[in-house]
């Protein structure tokens, strides 16, 4: 059990849900931004971490707004605590590419993204040591709260959606860096045991390609046709396919995420939604 305690922001996150359940860690609370900005700053200096997993959709779509960045507020808040503030980024903050490193040219490639950078420079400036960034690749993974499933924000959430479709859905071959949930969480709760700061790509930092990720979340489906495979457009496939150099953050939490348990785990999600 690791001997730190945390505060995790988001009660109804897909991320955030997953990490609470996960954490072998005495104290941990999970709760709403509304329930979090009301507490007192004598509790949350009890513990030494705080993970916010919230985002307003204004944050995502729209241009950047102090008022949408609720990691702003939160940091502006513990500011002068002694508690180290983790926060998710994303792998978009990068010009797409394979193998990209941490101290890679960012190029961000939507509004979120852009948003993101800016909110990691902001906690790189006020926080200094007290912050760590991570960020992540795509996330593969089932939705706890029923109600957010429908929400289909994520590559896993759209082809849930896909394959109910009647007809042919047809793909191009991208090679993407996604890692399961729970290797997700396994490598944060190190993150936390080797108590880190600084910025790091959170990913299992392999070519995955979408034919072969299909085809393990296909594996108990009888919908295995819906999904077709295009190869052809070597061009458009190289433009959007990526991963991330994870070899920071393995070499200091000392664990590696392997293909073949994401590999386990998207045909065990197969089963489940089948």
């Amino acid at each position: 059990m690791i001997k730190k305690s945390i505060i995790i922001i988001g009660k109804n996150s897909f991320i955030g849900s997953h990490i609470y359940k996960s954490l072998k860690i005495k104290k941990k609370k999970i709760l709403s931004y509304e329930k979090f900005i009301k507490l007192n700053n004598n509790l949350i200096s009890k513990y030494d971490f705080i993970c916010n997993c919230s985002v307003k959709k204004e944050y995502k779509e729209f241009k950047y707004k102090e008022s949408n960045d609720l990691d702003l507020k939160i940091s502006k808040k513990i500011n002068n605590l002694d508690i180290k503030y983790i926060f998710l980024s994303s792998r978009k903050v990068y010009k797409t590419k394979y193998n990209l490193k941490e101290k890679d040219k960012t190029k961000p490639s939507d509004q979120y993204s852009r948003n993101k950078l800016i909110t990691e420079k902001f906690l790189k400036k006020n926080l200094q040591k007290k912050v760590l960034i991570l960020r992540v690749s795509n996330v593969i993974g089932l939705k706890k709260n029923k109600k957010y499933r429908k929400i289909n924000n994520t590559f896993f959430d759209n082809y849930v959606k896909y394959r109910k479709i009647k007809g042919k859905i047809f793909y191009d071959n991208f090679f993407k860096d996604f890692i399961s949930i729970e290797q997700f969480t396994k490598m944060f709760s190190l993150s936390l045991q080797y108590d880190l700061n600084g910025i790091y790509n959170l990913s299992i930092g392999k070519k995955i390609y979408l034919e072969e990720l299909i085809n393990w979340l296909n594996f108990y489906s009888r919908e295995k046709n819906t999904f077709i495979c295009k190869r052809k457009n070597f061009s458009r496939i190289k433009k959007f396919s990526f991963t991330l150099n994870n070899n920071k953050l393995t070499k200091k939490i000392k664990f590696k995420p392997l293909k073949k348990n994401l590999k386990s785990y998207c045909m065990k999600l197969s089963k489940e939604i089948s």
